[in-house]
């Protein structure tokens, strides 16, 4: 088989040396204890880059989400979030499991909630329900493509939440790409929030880790929640050191990505047989091949066999730009993806 183009997620991308240098060299303690002082400075550019009082360094984007659901709401509430959100179909039900919440999805075309979509949605506790405790927006949406929030959308979604007495949390697992995208600081984004979750183990390259900032209440809050989901770490400055370097440096690279994705999808349009399915915003797209008369899965595995790897979602097939692929390996993506077809 040829070496291989791995276009299945941004999670992919490996440390790089200036990362390994410095999770050999970090100065450690314990995080429990709160006595690990790369994790501590890590928490503290974070917070500040966020725009936000607090931050607390969390192994992945699910505990962050999670530890926030479970520090916004009590049990029995609502929780208000597009039908295709990460929160539902891929963290393991834990809205039901850990706290005790209910969802309501909201179908949207391309990800992004409306005001109009929450309000017909919200519900005032009653002798007979709970009523909504939290509305989470996801930015940028992974299922429906990339896309992103515009600024006006998140403001007038958390005024109008916050004057009805919702909570508002931003699942920002890709929010850096976002901003690049729109334009806007990461800062503003989440300006308008109660609390986001940032990964920075995606497009900003950390080998592992993501960060859930706040308020300084509710971070203090969540780190015990951190505790009880098993997230209680103990010389993670060995991790938090790459963690820093990724968030500190990672940003600048996203740019290439979306031009990157933007090439994939000019080559998508032009293929016979082939449709994409939504505008490429960020670094994600999506596409189908049955009017080619094949299925996403045979196509997803001639690619493999060809040295490229993407993940096939039903009748759709996913693919993501990232920091450790080039534009040569896109180049090689479509010629593959071509080659497929033919055969």
């Amino acid at each position: 088989m040829p070496a291989t183009a791995d276009f299945r997620s941004d999670t992919v991308t490996r440390p790089t040396p200036e990362m390994r240098r410095a999770m050999a060299e970090a100065e450690v303690g314990d995080d429990v204890f709160g006595e690990d002082p790369t994790v501590n400075q890590l928490e503290a550019r974070a917070a500040e880059i966020l725009g936000k009082e607090a931050a607390l360094f969390v192994p992945s984007g699910t505990m962050g989400n999670q530890t926030a659901i479970k520090a916004h709401t009590q049990p029995g509430q609502e929780i208000i979030c597009d039908d295709r959100s990460h929160v539902i179909l891929y963290e393991m039900g834990m809205p039901a499991l850990f706290s005790g919440c209910l969802i309501r999805g909201v179908p949207t075309t391309d990800g992004i909630l409306s005001w109009p979509d929450v309000a017909a949605r919200l519900r005032h506790a009653t002798d007979h329900f709970q009523g909504s405790g939290l509305v989470v927006l996801e930015n940028t949406h992974n299922m429906a493509g990339g896309t992103a929030y515009p600024l006006s959308s998140i403001e007038e979604i958390a005024e109008k939440s916050h004057a009805a007495g919702i909570k508002v949390h931003m699942d920002g697992a890709r929010l850096f790409n976002a901003a690049e995208a729109m334009g806007y600081s990461v800062s503003d984004a989440v300006a308008p929030v109660d609390s986001v979750c940032v990964c920075l183990s995606k497009g900003l390259g950390a080998p592992v880790g993501s960060v859930l900032a706040g308020t300084a209440e509710f971070i203090a809050g969540s780190r015990r929640i951190r505790k009880a989901l098993g997230g209680g770490m103990r010389q993670a400055g060995v991790i938090a050191a790459a963690a820093r370097i990724a968030l500190e440096d990672g940003p600048g690279q996203l740019s290439k990505s979306h031009a990157d994705a933007q090439y994939l999808a000019a080559a998508i349009r032009e293929a016979d047989g082939v449709e994409l399915v939504s505008d490429v915003q960020t670094n994600i797209l999506f596409f189908r091949v049955s009017a080619a008369g094949v299925s996403a899965a045979s196509v997803a595995e001639g690619l493999k066999q060809r040295g490229v790897l993407v993940i096939a979602m039903g009748d759709r097939i996913r693919v993501l730009t990232h920091r450790d692929v080039d534009r040569a390996d896109c180049e090689r993506a479509v010629a593959a993806l071509r080659e497929c077809l033919k055969a």
